[in-house]
């Protein structure tokens, strides 16, 4: 019971904030610093889901090591992605690496 108040209160504190914007509207104005702060939500949160994933991806211990083909595949997507910065390359590149290191691992 415990879990649904929990994920009950997040949902109505996010539905909450959201309306809230919504409904001020162009009232409310942002400092340049908050905005300029903003626009890093994005790619914090994608770093926050993406690292646990990339350096522990069974959910124990940090897997830094050459048999984990998550860390491979990104690094080898930070590499193409600094290089090139063409997304579409960094993405078939990463999978590439990613599924040879996988199954030619095994």
């Amino acid at each position: 019971m415990n879990t649904f108040w929990t994920i009950f209160g997040m949902a109505a504190l996010t539905y909450l904030t959201k309306a809230l914007v919504l409904m001020l509207g162009e009232r409310v104005t942002f400092s340049p610093g908050l905005r300029t702060a903003l626009e890093f939500v994005p790619v914090t949160v994608l770093t926050a889901i993406i690292t646990p994933m990339v350096l522990a991806p069974h959910g124990g211990a940090a897997e830094l090591n050459w048999r984990n083909p998550q860390l491979v595949a990104s690094l080898c997507a930070i590499l193409v992605s600094a290089l090139t910065r063409h997304m579409l390359l960094t993405i078939v590149v990463a999978l590439g690496v990613f599924f040879a290191w996988q199954y030619g691992m095994a």
